[in-house]
């Protein structure tokens, strides 16, 4: 059995979801093509098919039968030169001036025309056949891919008003066939128009992929594309340069710009052993990095392929209008049917089929979609597909894992008690966690040098493991740990114990520290609650967050101590809980259980030991995913900076778009119900009808506008 191959073939002409549903169905005709993805926003397809069986010249032809076009040279991604991805924004308002003008000035002359009788005066002065061959020539892009769907047996969103147009013209009225085809070519032109301002989003990510890389190669720098960068090979990047691969730093010291990566404005200082990203700007200061991914690889190439194919996780709302356009078709020729039986009437047949317009329910949903997934991409929110979109936006349940996600999952001394010399006690205890790994070893040191004690180095060193640390400094016996790590003739003194005991009250949990066989000290350590998780909760509450509850495998004490914190941050109505003590598959019970409840669950965590939760849950968000391929594959929507407050911006997003879509999907299905009812009782003419089918349309990228406008202005926040 030949291997299955992979490939992506840039696909040129889709405007609608109906596009890429037609040239799904014409690569899947091929035999050998096992799957097809088609991404309008993309604007590519990506088969997996047995190269015995099928080839590219193959897909070419059917996709070109189909109506739209495969470039010679495919698999590469085409490059758009930065004014015609940018132009969609710089000139929507004008544009769209422009187009109201244009079309009101045009039914205006329409309304006038017909009133005073111009059309049936031209019509009898002007003689068919050379009115037939206007409207031909001028509709003849759009009659090409009726006659093209009707050889494939397929019916398009225009087959319709085709026959609108032959029936007009069939009857004798060629004036009235030329204005239905004007409007024809009115509603392809805002079709793709709307589809060019959702595709910007993902044009903007890939114009900010680097296409070179400056290497050492024997001893020599030169310049190559990036695509031919081996990973482990030095790439220098200097100021005002972007880095082109994912890596660490081996020498040099910049400020990095990484708002392509997490969304986030502010800088960072990048030195030996920092890891950066690629298509991250380096403002000032140069450096040498060992490259570990390339290309599709790194951080920011998963993204740009995410945000490609987000489409295919489509909302079950699109889902339904997908169904609906199916039928609504079929529909419209039934009731055109029965208005020639009933009224014997071509032209108020015509205007039926005139003025349905099916394509208006494909626009409602993915236009809105892709527009708040692009944008979301730019401020370092990485969402998967409008599925989560509009399952988020009827969330009423927040999970929220706490070490990592919760808190900073670093922790810090924030209290000291010892017996005698403090500063001394806390230089021997830095001495002999000097070695260890352990975080709080870490926290231990930290403690130390920010009380000007640079830790020495022990004469030996043993880790124990679950308790804590044994070493020799300067002749003494130290040791570090909890209380079980004590030798049994260590003894609190009456003082450490009573602070002993409040600490632990507190929910801190303690290092205790012992020279020579007696008590000099306790530390109390802890994991701080991320500061903007307050605005954070309060943001939440007022979107319509009813219950929270706290996951941790933290014991019932910490856990305690934590939860006061944030019980104090609840608005009224607000529900809290905790669990404490729980395992990794603990928490997939506790996801499941609020399902089987009925509740559509959000699950925050830092997506790597969490990573089965955020899975099971309807919504899964990873905290902090920035480099982090778990974290990335492993959540529904990947947060790529460790920031609280992109928690109720994403929630905000999700929203806003299914009120936009909602509203996209009432306007049109009432629209086109009133304008069938209209036509088949014989109120709207076929000129009119023509007219009212490009309505919905241009009502649809009005309300999508607004929506993309607004996610553009906050993208741009970051820029």
């Amino acid at each position: 059995m030949a291997e299955k191959e992979m490939l992506e073939l840039p696909v040129r002409g889709m405007d609608c979801a109906e596009c890429t549903l037609h040239v799904r169905k014409a690569l899947a005709s091929l035999p050998g093509v096992e799957n097809v993805e088609v991404f309008l926003a993309a604007e590519k397809a990506v088969v997996r098919f047995d190269p015995q069986l099928a080839n590219l010249q193959s897909m070419r032809q059917v996709v070109e039968q189909a109506g739209y076009s495969i470039p010679e040279v495919a698999g590469a991604q085409e490059q758009v030169p930065e004014d015609q991805t940018s132009r969609w924004s710089d000139f929507t308002r004008p544009v769209l001036t422009l187009l109201g003008v244009v079309f009101g000035a045009v039914l205006f002359i329409v309304v006038v025309g017909e009133w005073l009788g111009l059309f049936e005066a031209i019509t009898r002065r002007v003689p068919w056949p050379v009115g037939a061959a206007v409207v031909l020539l001028a509709g003849y892009p759009v009659l090409r891919n009726v006659v093209r769907a009707a050889l494939q047996k397929q019916v398009i969103a225009h087959t319709l008003m085709s026959l609108g147009v032959a029936a007009a013209l069939v009857v004798g009225e060629w004036a009235t066939a030329a204005v239905i085809v004007f409007f024809m070519r009115v509603g392809d032109y805002v079709e793709h128009f709307t589809a060019e301002r959702a595709r910007r989003a993902v044009r903007d990510l890939t114009r900010m992929a680097p296409k070179t890389a400056r290497i050492e190669r024997d001893g020599v720098e030169i310049e190559i594309p990036v695509e031919q960068v081996q990973p482990g090979e030095a790439v220098i990047v200097r100021p005002g340069e972007m880095i082109p691969v994912d890596g660490e730093v081996l020498s040099g010291q910049a400020t990095v710009n990484q708002a392509s990566i997490t969304g986030e404005s502010m800088p960072v200082e990048a030195e030996a052993g920092a890891r950066v990203f690629a298509a991250s700007l380096v403002q000032m200061g140069m450096l040498r990095v060992r490259a570990t991914q390339v290309g599709a690889d790194t951080t920011f190439g998963r993204v740009i392929r995410l945000v490609e194919q987000a489409e295919a996780n489509r909302a079950e709302v699109q889902r339904v209008a997908d169904r609906f356009s199916g039928y609504y078709l079929p529909v419209v020729v039934g009731v055109a049917a029965l208005t020639f039986l009933l009224r014997r009437d071509p032209l108020a047949t015509a205007a039926v089929l005139v003025v349905a317009c099916s394509c208006s329910f494909a626009l409602a949903t993915p236009i809105a979609m892709l527009a708040s997934i692009g944008a979301g991409a730019r401020r370092g929110l990485m969402i998967k597909g409008g599925k989560y979109l509009e399952l988020l936006a009827k969330a009423d349940v927040l999970l929220i894992d706490k070490t990592g996600t919760l808190t900073t999952g670093k922790a810090e001394i924030v209290e000291m008690q010892f017996l005698a010399d403090d500063l001394e006690a806390l230089a021997l205890a830095a001495a002999a966690e000097r070695y260890s790994e352990h975080p709080l070893a870490e926290a231990v040191r930290a403690a130390a040098q920010g009380r000007g004690l640079s830790p020495e180095t022990p004469e030996d060193f043993t880790a124990i493991p679950g308790l804590g640390v044994r070493a020799t400094v300067r002749g003494r016996r130290v040791e570090v740990g909890n209380r079980r790590m004590l030798s049994g003739d260590v003894s609190l003194a009456l003082e450490l114990a009573a602070a002993a005991q409040r600490l632990e009250a507190q929910g801190e949990t303690l290092v205790y520290v012992a020279v020579d066989g007696e008590l000099a000290g306790v530390l109390a350590a802890a994991d701080r609650l991320r500061p903007e998780v307050p605005q954070a909760i309060q943001a939440l509450c007022k979107l319509g967050i009813r219950k929270v509850e706290l996951l941790t495998g933290d014991n019932e004490r910490v856990a305690g101590a934590l939860a006061g914190q944030l019980e104090a941050q609840l608005c009224e109505g607000m529900q809290f809980s905790y669990r404490a003590n729980l395992l990794p598959e603990d928490k997939i019970e506790v996801v499941k259980a609020y399902q089987a409840q009925g509740h559509t669950v959000v699950m925050v965590g830092d997506g790597v030991n969490d990573a089965p939760a955020l899975a099971q849950a309807d919504v899964g968000l990873a905290m902090g995913a920035a480099g982090s391929d778990v974290a990335i594959e492993a959540a529904h929507i990947a947060l790529m900076r460790d920031d609280w407050l992109l928690v109720p911006e994403v929630v905000h997003i999700a929203r806003r778009t299914m009120g936009v879509v909602k509203l996209n999907i009432a306007f049109t299905a009432v629209y086109n119900l009133v304008g069938l009812s209209l036509a088949a009782l014989g109120f709207l003419p076929p000129i009119f009808a023509a007219a009212a089918q490009s309505l919905p349309d241009l009502g649809i990228l009005a309300n999508s506008s607004r929506l993309i406008r607004q996610a553009e202005m906050k993208a741009d926040e970051t820029g």
